[in-house]
């Protein structure tokens, strides 16, 4: 009886364990890569929403002296505009 079919070969067995050990560090890597991934889009949405609310706010409480704030007359600037 030969025994060289129920054991692998030393070399082969090592491929497999390196081969897996390759694939578990990869997937390691891109699950690492995809929770950064997500956390950057949480943060950026938290951002904008955080902005957009904030605009509002401010703009439901302006008082009657924001209106018109533009209204004094602005200064005439003749200088630096000649040739």
């Amino acid at each position: 009886m030969s025994t060289e079919g129920q054991n692998p070969a030393p070399d082969t067995v090592e491929r497999t364990e390196q081969g897996q050990a390759e694939e578990a560090c990869e997937r390691k890597t891109l699950r690492v890569i995809g929770w950064f991934s997500a956390g950057m889009a949480v943060a950026t949405i938290g951002i904008y929403l955080g902005y957009e609310i904030r605009s509002r706010y401010k703009f439901r409480h302006r008082t009657p002296y924001d209106f018109y704030s533009n209204a004094e007359p602005q200064p005439m600037n003749d200088f630096g505009v000649g040739i």
